[in-house]
């Protein structure tokens, strides 16, 4: 009754597999395959220690920034807010 649509851009890979146990649509006997598979390789050592800074850098701005934020809102309230 119902045409299945086929799209152009579809290339059969799967980017989030929906078969998840518990759920009433899950099937047991379905394997379940590397969803990025093209992009499994491991990194190397630089590239693992370089991620690794990046992301404690990027942590380490983001407290510096709301720390002078909550700094700046007590100086606010000692000096204007409170008097």
């Amino acid at each position: 009754m119902f045409k299945k649509s086929k799209y152009d851009d579809d290339d059969g890979r799967v980017i989030a597999p929906m078969n998840v146990e518990g759920m009433p649509w899950y099937l047991k006997n379905v394997r379940q395959k590397n969803v990025n598979n093209e992009r499994s390789h491991p990194l190397s050592t630089k590239e693992t220690i370089s991620v690794t800074l990046y992301a404690i850098l990027a942590g380490i701005t983001v407290a510096l920034i709301i720390g002078l934020f909550g700094f700046l809102f007590i100086l606010f309230c000692i000096h204007v807010w409170f008097r």
